[in-house]
C-alpha cells in the first residue's frame, strides 16, 4: 500500500476522534453550566455514569441514541453539541464565532421569544469558560410576561448597541440608550423591557456560567 493509500484511514480517525472528543467537551460544559454531577445526568437519561464519563473523555464512539438521551436530559436540541466552524486552522475553528453561526441560547433556557421578551444569542465560542458573551435582540414594545425579576449569583455586564432600553435595578428604574453600559451584582433583582417602537440591542457578559434547569430523573 502507497504513503498515499495509508493516510487516507489515519485522516478519517483523525476526524473522527476530533469530533468524538468536541462532542464531549459540549457534553461536560452544558453539564456544569446546569449545575448537574454525572450521578444526576445519569439518572436524567438514564445512560450509565461510567458511559456519560466516557463520552465526555471523548473514549469510544458513543451511539446515536445516548447522545440522544443525554441531549433529552440537558434540554437542549442535539445539535448544540456540534456547533458549525469555519475556518482555515483549528484554532479559529475552535475559538471564532462567524455571525451567522451563533448558537441560540433560547434553546438552552427553554424558553420562547415571547416567554421571555427576547432572543438571545452566544457570542462567546464555549460556555466552558468563568464567563460568557451574548447578544440579546428587544423587539419594539417587548416584555417578559411571567416572573419579570431576575435574580442569582455572580456578575451581569452590558452595552446597548441599539435603542433603548429600561432596566430595573432594585427599586430603581434606569433608561438606557445606545453606548450606555452596566455592571452590577447579579443578586440584586434586576429586569430588562423595550417600551419604544424600535428594536433595542444589548451585548452582555455573565459571570459565572450557570444555566441551571430542575432535573427530573427517569422511572
Amino acid at each position: 500500500m502507497t504513503a498515499k493509500g495509508r493516510s487516507k484511514p489515519a485522516g478519517r480517525t483523525s476526524d473522527s476522534s476530533a469530533g468524538h472528543n468536541q462532542l464531549g467537551i459540549e457534553v461536560k460544559q452544558l453539564r456544569k453550566a446546569r449545575k448537574l454531577t454525572l450521578k444526576q445526568l445519569s439518572a436524567a437519561s438514564g445512560v450509565s455514569v461510567s458511559y456519560i464519563s466516557a463520552i465526555e473523555r471523548g473514549v469510544g464512539k458513543p451511539s446515536v441514541d445516548a447522545i440522544q438521551a443525554v441531549a433529552d436530559a440537558l434540554q437542549v436540541d442535539v445539535h448544540w453539541f456540534f456547533p458549525t466552524r469555519r475556518g482555515a486552522g483549528p484554532l479559529e475553528r475552535s475559538y471564532i464565532v462567524r455571525a451567522d453561526n451563533r448558537r441560540r441560547l433560547n434553546t438552552l433556557y427553554n424558553q420562547s421569544v415571547e416567554e421571555i421578551g427576547y432572543s438571545d444569542a452566544l457570542l462567546s465560542s464555549s460556555i466552558g469558560g468563568r464567563f460568557y458573551m451574548g447578544i440579546s435582540h428587544y423587539a419594539p414594545g417587548s416584555d417578559r410576561p411571567e416572573e419579570p425579576i431576575h435574580q442569582h449569583d455572580g456578575e451581569q455586564h452590558g452595552v446597548v448597541v441599539q435603542g433603548e432600553l429600561e432596566l430595573t435595578l432594585g427599586d430603581e428604574i434606569i433608561t438606557l440608550r445606545a453606548g450606555d453600559s452596566y455592571s452590577f451584582r447579579a443578586d440584586i433583582p434586576h429586569h430588562a423591557r423595550n417600551r419604544t417602537e424600535r428594536e433595542t440591542i444589548l451585548v452582555w457578559g455573565v459571570s459565572p456560567v450557570v444555566i441551571p434547569k430542575e432535573v427530573e430523573t427517569r422511572d
